[in-house]
């Protein structure tokens, strides 16, 4: 029996793994239900988890940064994590693949922060901060933070000659305040910590975007039997979602004398143009004992912020009956990061 693929995921912040397809992340995932591949686990405390529609896959939650580090030693086959992570921990190891970049979820950015008064009351640009004569050799610039990779790879690409670092995990908004540090790099997205901490960004300080990304194992989608091939519906799943995200299917019944007819009518508001267009077809019915057409429905999908306005267009050209459906995929045509996958394998 060939063994079962593994994907791993944790909570807040969170890591997904699978094998022999095995995956992880970081950030603060969606729960399976939300990414709208149904996971099943015994006890909330498990860290393991089964997608049904998935057989032959195995979750399993981890820490992001053992998600990145497993899927290099071969431990995992695919991981759910954020790219941040993956860009610390893989540090452009060419066996790591990003198969989706964009989960749209854990959304956040790696920047440089510096407190907001003191000697950095008028620094605004790194540029500025750069320039500042209080940093010698024998006084640089104390940056304190957890990416040890990128963050001096970053100082170092922008010209930052006098630059010391060193590493802490947790709270270094608190660092310069306790005059630890002159500057942090952090994860921020609202930018409310650093405000709470008399912190601020500054222009040209960030490093790096990031959000959750599905990455892979080369070496995985090379050798191991059906790790591609799970790989490929994962994709195809999760884009399909991320499309039916905010979009609803709303159908309504129509008098007209033909379907191009109600069709000419359908397209002439502008909330109802659809993905390519309304779908038109006959209500039969059944009058004085023959069947015929007085009616046809109109199936269209609508952004769901549109919602009230498709539903007065409808009504301003005859629509009733008007009934709302929420979407869970809309499957286009095969998805161009696939191609772009199979393209990076030479396959």
């Amino acid at each position: 029996m060939p063994r079962r693929r593994r994907l791993r995921r944790r909570s807040a912040p969170s890591s997904a793994s699978a094998s022999p397809a095995r995956a992880n992340g970081r950030g603060n995932p969606k729960s399976p239900q939300e990414l709208s591949i149904d996971g099943e686990t015994a006890e909330s405390r498990q860290y393991t988890a089964d997608i049904p529609q998935l057989s032959n896959l195995e979750v399993w939650f981890q820490r992001p940064k053992d998600i990145v580090r497993k899927l290099q030693s071969g431990d995992l086959d695919l991981g759910i994590v954020g790219f941040d992570t993956v860009s610390e921990y893989g540090q452009a190891n060419e066996d790591l693949v990003i198969v989706h970049d964009a989960l749209e979820y854990g959304a956040c950015r790696l920047s440089l922060a510096i407190p907001r008064e003191g000697i950095f009351e008028n620094i605004n640009s790194l540029d500025e901060l750069a320039q500042m004569p209080k940093w010698t050799e024998d006084r640089p610039l104390r940056v304190v933070t957890a990416f040890t990779h990128l963050g001096p790879k970053f100082l170092k690409e922008k010209g930052l000659k006098h630059v010391t670092f060193s590493s802490a995990d947790g709270a270094l908004e608190s660092y310069p305040a306790m005059g630890i540090a002159d500057a942090i790099v952090d994860l921020v997205s609202s930018g409310t910590t650093l405000r709470e901490n008399n912190l601020k960004e500054i222009e040209g300080g960030v490093v790096l975007q990031s959000q959750a990304v599905l990455v892979a194992s080369r070496t995985s989608l090379h050798t191991r039997m059906g790790v591609l091939e799970i790989t490929h519906e994962m994709l195809e799943r999760l884009e399909a979602h991320l499309r039916a995200t905010g979009e609803i299917l709303v159908t309504a019944n129509m008098r007209g004398n033909s379907a191009e007819e109600v069709a000419e009518r359908v397209l002439s508001q502008t909330s109802l143009s659809g993905l390519q267009g309304p779908t038109v077809s006959p209500v039969f019915c059944r009058r004085n004992g023959k069947v015929t057409v007085d009616y046809y429905a109109i199936n269209i999908c609508v952004p769901q912020q549109l919602l009230y306005k498709s539903i007065q267009q409808l009504r301003s050209i005859g629509g009733s009956g008007v009934l709302v459906s929420k979407l869970t995929y809309i499957f286009d045509e095969e998805t161009p990061r696939w191609r772009k996958l199979l393209t990076q394998l030479g396959l």
